[in-house]
């Protein structure tokens, strides 16, 4: 490595830290408002009124079945082809990429955690559903109380991997025009043509990004593991 591109890259490094910034943003947004996303269409989807679970299924099914490229490209160029798109309230936010790439994130990621989240729901215990109704709780308070913690603890190893997925998804992000991190690294490297030490930079900070996201999982793993356990008698 010549002192040339030592010199490029670490002029590079306020606009790395840029993209690693707007990665991070990608990706926390995306995860929050899709899993709350997630969490209704995987009750939905339980759900013993057949137009709701239908509506569940088809939303799951289109957005597993299509790459979330294509899926960022209708969004982001597909939409803003219909007039009424263009003359309704949603266009200040439809015509910005930053806000395509979060409702195509959004949408990709919460129907992938809903099925999971919908395998956490089914592998509750049925006793302890049943012993909580003896108590006197049901609907709501049953889904808030014992369902949806216990579903989430059992869910939490695959919404990792779901979580590591969504951050490597956000290197598309840069084909409408984000300077995420991806997208700084190939501007970076069309600029010192030196792709292969410009490309191991920008991998470097997925790699840390991925091990904090792994053991930030695990720390949550075990400490729900620890809140669910039940608690020890007192010797007599």
């Amino acid at each position: 490595m010549n002192s040339s591109l030592i010199g490029a890259l670490w002029d590079a490094l306020p606009q790395f830290a840029a993209g690693a910034w707007l990665t991070v943003q990608l990706v926390a947004l995306s995860l929050l408002v899709g899993l709350l996303l997630a969490t209704g269409v995987a009750v939905m989807r339980l759900s013993h009124t057949a137009p709701l679970a239908w509506l569940a299924r088809g939303y799951i099914y289109i957005f597993r079945s299509t790459p979330l490229l294509v899926q960022i490209f209708l969004i982001y160029y597909g939409l803003g082809q219909f007039e009424a798109v263009r003359q309704s309230v949603l266009w200040p936010i439809l015509r910005e990429p930053y806000w395509c790439a979060i409702i195509a994130f959004t949408l990709n990621t919460g129907a992938y955690t809903a099925e999971i989240m919908r395998g956490g729901i089914e592998a509750v215990p049925h006793g302890q559903i049943e012993a909580a109704k003896a108590c006197g709780m049901n609907g709501v308070l049953l889904f808030r109380r014992i369902i949806l913690p216990q579903a989430f603890r059992l869910a939490l190893p695959a919404y990792g991997n779901e979580i590591i997925l969504m951050l490597q998804g956000t290197a598309l992000a840069s084909t409408v025009t984000l300077m995420e991190l991806t997208g700084v690294a190939r501007a970076v490297a069309a600029r010192t043509f030196q792709p292969i030490e410009v490309y191991c930079l920008a991998g470097a900070v997925y790699l840390a990004l991925s091990f904090l996201i792994t053991r930030g999982v695990q720390a949550a793993e075990r400490r729900l593991n620890h809140m669910g356990r039940a608690p020890k008698k007192q010797a007599a």
